[in-house]
């Protein structure tokens, strides 16, 4: 906050902040409160380290209307477990009816607040003033977040008790937060379900396990904050097409306080009762969601142990977790794939730092036609590829000496660009490929890539599909869409409705934006659990490459280094492997901690999926 007003008589800290170094705490953070007049910004706060906490201040004896509502502004980015100190600015009826886990509204600037005009002053005993900022997400009740825009505005009213104090009795439901202060607060962490169409416990098959990414308070009992968001269920968007294996009503036993690994990186979790009497295996599976989902906290887990009624259900290392569930991060690709400049299917180790690719086995590597892009299955069994002239698909094994065949696919489009986008595996050896035919837009299907095609429908689709890459979890999607000389990323959901003696019924629904500020994205790949990498540019800038995730927020990791010109990207879901592009320098990567580096010649890099 700034410095004291002019003529002020005394200061009042706004909030107290503790850093904890080298065993010494150091206290910091006063700052004015004016007594009269309109209300600036609640400015945030600059990005602390995550070792700082910030703790909220109550109010002042006589403290006016504008320091109750500062001070309450100032307390909404404090880390106060329960907000009891937010509290303490209301009435006692405000304070009991107001929920601050209904949600959070982020703001590009902290809450600015202003009197309303003819709503009481001083001299009456009420008061209202409006909060006002421009809208950047939002974050719900279930702590899904959601790309915002425009303006906020919204009233709180104050009155005075019966000692003559000053306090709030009307508000909004949930908090109002400056974004930098967010990104202090918050952060962003996956929670693990199962895909619906993967078997529930007692099958031989393994579930496949999909990300589902939250925000939690950074410093409030985030290990605790996850278990008990986990337990609630997955959130509305990735709901229809996940299941968990917790039985319903699962929940935190109302003792088991805050939850913290002992000396041996073991976790005890104990549950209520709706857990009681489960199998080994379906608790094995309970036990792995939970090791996915507190994977990356700290302190490490290293092992789950799960109770109900006094009693262990199950225990479970982080290698059970890999054993018992399918998580696609933790896959591990053999090569990098790409089309060289003979346009023939070529490939490189993974991870390796040679620059000379053997030609791919099987006939799209060994044989004569021409190709301009290729996909590879995650089994890296087989290869898909599109024809040069962008008409044709083919579909070929990857063992020397096989033969192509005909194209399982033609396009009709007049131009290159009006045909065949890029093809993409599933998990479950499913072929994806868009058809740009302006006559006949079509998203297709290739069941374990071969046959018919199934003409997916997309509901609500506003615009023509030119790029397609689905998750490796099966049920997720990412489409670069065009409409009107404009390229949007929209990651949506793959719903199956399948019938014995029918073909199935596939559709992707509830499509949502990854990247609402980009305008013109170039290309784009799945880089992890919940997050991509997209190349594009913002209204009036420059191309960029950066990291986005699922919900449109914007991952807490440093983004690709710079590299122009860039056609194509690839990753893989192991975080691990090297970026890999086509850009003006031919086939490039950037391995961990360095710069981009020049393979080869080449276009169309992709690893399996």
């Amino acid at each position: 906050m700034g410095a004291d007003r002019e003529g002020r008589g005394r200061r009042r800290p706004a909030r107290v902040m503790s850093y904890a170094a080298g065993g010494v705490l150091v206290l910091a953070g006063c700052a004015s409160m004016p007594d009269s007049g309109d209300l600036r910004g609640v400015e945030s706060t600059p990005r602390q380290e995550t070792q700082v906490q910030v703790f909220a201040v109550p109010p002042g004896e006589d403290a006016s209307p504008s320091e109750i509502v500062q001070g309450f502004l100032e307390a909404l980015t404090s880390d106060d477990p329960h907000y009891k100190t937010a509290r303490q600015y209301l009435t006692g009826d405000a304070a009991k009816t107001w929920r601050p886990e209904a949600s959070a509204t982020v703001l590009t600037d902290g809450p600015g607040a202003k009197p309303e005009p003819g709503s009481g002053g001083e001299d009456t005993g009420e008061i209202s003033y409006m909060l006002t900022g421009t809208k950047v997400a939002t974050v719900d009740s279930q702590q899904a977040y959601a790309p915002a825009t425009g303006a906020y505005g919204r009233s709180v009213h104050l009155t005075q008790d019966d000692k003559r104090q000053w306090r709030i009795d009307a508000l909004p439901q949930g908090v109002v937060i400056g974004e930098s202060d967010f990104q202090r607060n918050y952060m962003s962490v996956s929670k693990y379900y199962f895909a619906s169409n993967t078997d529930a416990a007692g099958s031989k098959s393994r579930p496949t396990a999909v990300a589902d990414p939250v925000y939690v308070r950074r410093r409030v009992e985030p290990m605790t904050q996850m278990v008990s968001s986990l337990l609630s269920g997955p959130t509305r968007w990735l709901g229809p097409v996940v299941r968990s294996s917790f039985p319903t009503g699962t929940a935190l036993a109302k003792d088991a306080g805050a939850l913290t690994p002992d000396d041996r990186s073991k976790l005890t979790v104990p549950l209520n009762d709706k857990a009681e009497g489960i199998g080994t295996n379906r608790c094995e599976e309970m036990a792995a969601q939970m090791l996915f989902t507190l994977r990356n906290l700290s302190p490490a887990v290293e092992e789950v142990e799960l109770r109900a009624g006094g009693a262990e259900l199950c225990s479970l290392t982080q290698e059970g977790a890999d054993s018992a569930a399918s998580r696609s991060s933790a896959r591990h690709p053999d090569y990098l794939y790409f089309v060289d400049g003979k346009h023939r299917l070529v490939r490189i180790a993974a991870g390796s730092s040679g620059n000379e690719p053997d030609p791919a086995p099987g006939a799209l590597g060994e044989g004569d036609t021409a190709l301009r892009s290729v996909a590879v299955s995650r089994d890296e069994h087989t290869a898909a590829g599109v024809s040069l002239d962008g008409r044709s698909l083919y579909v070929g094994s990857l063992v020397s000496g096989g033969s192509l065949g005909e194209p399982v696919l033609r396009s009709q489009g007049r131009s290159e660009k009006d045909r065949l986008t890029p093809p993409s595996w599933d998990a479950d050896d499913g072929l994806w490929v868009a058809d740009r035919d302006p006559d006949r837009p079509r998203l297709l299907l290739f069941e374990e890539g071969k046959g018919d095609p199934l003409e997916v429908r997309v509901p609500h689709l506003d615009g023509r599909v030119q790029s397609v890459r689905v998750a490796a979890d099966g049920v997720r999607i990412a489409l670069v869409v065009e409409k009107g000389g404009k390229k949007t990323l929209l990651v949506g959901l793959i719903e199956r409705d399948e019938k014995p003696g029918e073909k199935p019924a596939v559709r992707v629904v509830e499509l949502r934006s990854a990247t609402p500020e980009l305008e013109e994205v170039t290309t784009m790949s799945w880089a992890g659990d919940s997050r991509l990498v997209v190349v594009g540019r913002e209204h009036g800038g420059v191309e960029q490459m950066r990291y986005v995730q699922v919900d449109g927020s914007t991952p807490d990791v440093p983004a690709p280094a710079a590299l122009t010109g860039v056609k194509e990207v690839t990753a893989a879901e192991d975080d691990q492997l090297p970026l890999v592009a086509y850009s003006v320098d031919g086939i490039v990567r950037l391995p961990s901690g360095e710069q981009w580096q020049k393979v080869t010649e080449g276009t169309a890099p992709v690893y399996p999926g």
